[in-house]
C-alpha cells in the first residue's frame, strides 16, 4: 500500500495521535516543499505555562519533513520554557503526531470495523484465517477487522522465528493432546486451552500506524484494551514491547506481522490456564509463569478470572462493547471464499511439517 505524503509546496496536513495512557494530540501543519512552514498543535492535554504551546509550534517550523523522531523531539525539548509541566503528552508524542501528519496517517474514527466471532476452530485454521484476512484487508476487499478466536483443542503456538526444539517438549505435548503450531508473526510461545484463554486479532490498514515506530504501534493498537480492562475495574498498563500487565501479574502478550500494506496484531490473554500442563509442554514454562505472578507450577494462571470475577464470555462481550463504544464496530463473518482459502492454506502451510520445523 502506497501512502501519500505531505511534502509538497504549501500543502496542508492533519494528524492525530492518542498517546497511550495519555491524551489526544492533534497536529495541523503546512509544508513548503521539504520544510515545515507552520505548525498548530491542539488536544485535550494539560500544559503549563500557556506560552509553552506556541514555543513548541515555533520550534518545529523549519524542520525538515524527513526529520527523524529523535530530531523533532530534541527541537521540542530545547524550546520548552523552564518549569514546563506536560500532562497527557510528551516531547516524543509531539514528534510522533508530526510524523503521522506528514505521512497522512489515518485515524481510528475514519475506519468502520467488522467483528468476527465464530464457533471453535482448529489451530491451523486460526493461523490461516489470520493470514488470509490480513491479505484481504491489504487488498481493500475487506475493511479493518476484529476477530475473536475460539479454540477447539489445547495448543502451543510458537513464534515465526522460535526454535521448536528449544521451546516445546513435543513428546509431552503429544501425551497431553496439545497441538503444536507455528504462526506467521514473531514473539514468544502461546499456550492456549479452550475456554481458558481469550485470543483476538486486530487487522488494520497500515495507514493507521503510519508515523509510528514498530514499538509505538504495539502500544497504539493495544490502547483500547487498556481502556476496556479499566472499564472492568482492572488497572492495567503496557510494558514494552508487547505485554499488558497489572498488579496481579501479566495479563496478555501481543505479536505483529505486516503483509502487503496491512497490519496483523494478535493478542492472547490468560483467563484461567492449567499451569502444570503449561510447564510440562513449554520448556521455559516456569519463566513464563513468573511473568504472570505465579511462583508454583501447581497453581493456575488466572489473572482475568481472579481480577474481574467475570466469566470468560462476559469479558469478551465487555471488551467488544468497549471497542464498539469508542469506534464503529459491526458484527460480521468470514466470507465463503475467505474460509475456502484459509482451509486450503491451513492444509498446505500450517499443517506442513516443513513449516513447523523451519527453525528446528
Amino acid at each position: 500500500m502506497v501512502v501519500d505524503s505531505c511534502h509538497g509546496e504549501y500543502e496542508s496536513c492533519h494528524g492525530e495521535y492518542k498517546v497511550p495512557g495519555g491524551k489526544l494530540l492533534v497536529a495541523d501543519i503546512t509544508t513548503d516543499n521539504d520544510r515545515l512552514a507552520s505548525v498548530r498543535l491542539s488536544g485535550d492535554f494539560f500544559l503549563e505555562p500557556d506560552d509553552a504551546l506556541e514555543a513548541i509550534n515555533q520550534a518545529l517550523v523549519g524542520a525538515s519533513v524527513a526529520a527523524s523522531a529523535e530530531e523533532l523531539t530534541e527541537r521540542v525539548r530545547r524550546a520548552l520554557p523552564e518549569g514546563t509541566v506536560m500532562v497527557g503528552l510528551s516531547a516524543p508524542a509531539v514528534a510522533t503526531v508530526i510524523r503521522r501528519a506528514l505521512s497522512r496517517a489515518s485515524d481510528w474514527g475514519e475506519h468502520a470495523f467488522s467483528l468476527i466471532h465464530r464457533a471453535p476452530e482448529a489451530p491451523a485454521l486460526h493461523m490461516a484465517l489470520d493470514e488470509v484476512l490480513t491479505r484481504e484487508v491489504a487488498a481493500g476487499r475487506r475493511g479493518p477487522t476484529l476477530r475473536v478466536w475460539e479454540w477447539d483443542r489445547p495448543a502451543v503456538i510458537i513464534g515465526s522465528f522460535q526454535s521448536l526444539a528449544n521451546e516445546v517438549d513435543t513428546t509431552a505435548a503429544g501425551e497431553l493432546g496439545v497441538e503444536v503450531m507455528r504462526r506467521i508473526s514473531g514473539g514468544g510461545a502461546m499456550f492456549v486451552e479452550p475456554g481458558n484463554t481469550i485470543t483476538w486479532s486486530l487487522i488494520v490498514p497500515e495507514s493507521l500506524v503510519q508515523g509510528l515506530s514498530f514499538v509505538e504501534s504495539y502500544a497504539f493498537l493495544d490502547d483500547w484494551v487498556i481502556q476496556a480492562l479499566g472499564d472492568m475495574g482492572i488497572r492495567a498498563w503496557y510494558v514494552p514491547i508487547n505485554d499488558i500487565t497489572s498488579e496481579g501479574g501479566k495479563i496478555a502478550g501481543a505479536a505483529q506481522k505486516r503483509l502487503d500494506g496491512a497490519v496483523l496484531h494478535h493478542v492472547t490473554m490468560a483467563y484461567d490456564i492449567d499451569a502444570e500442563r503449561l510447564t510440562r509442554v513449554l520448556r521455559i514454562g516456569r519463566e513464563k509463569l513468573s511473568d504472570k505472578g505465579t511462583a508454583s507450577a501447581g497453581k493456575r494462571v488466572d489473572p482475568l478470572r481472579s481480577q474481574t470475577g467475570l466469566s470468560r464470555e462476559a469479558i469478551i462481550e465487555r471488551m467488544a462493547a468497549s471497542f464498539g463504544a469508542r469506534f464503529t464496530l459491526t458484527a460480521d463473518d468470514v466470507r465463503p471464499d475467505e474460509l475456502s482459502a484459509a482451509q486450503a492454506l491451513a492444509e498446505s502451510k500450517f499443517q506442513d511439517e516443513a513449516w513447523l520445523h523451519r527453525v528446528p
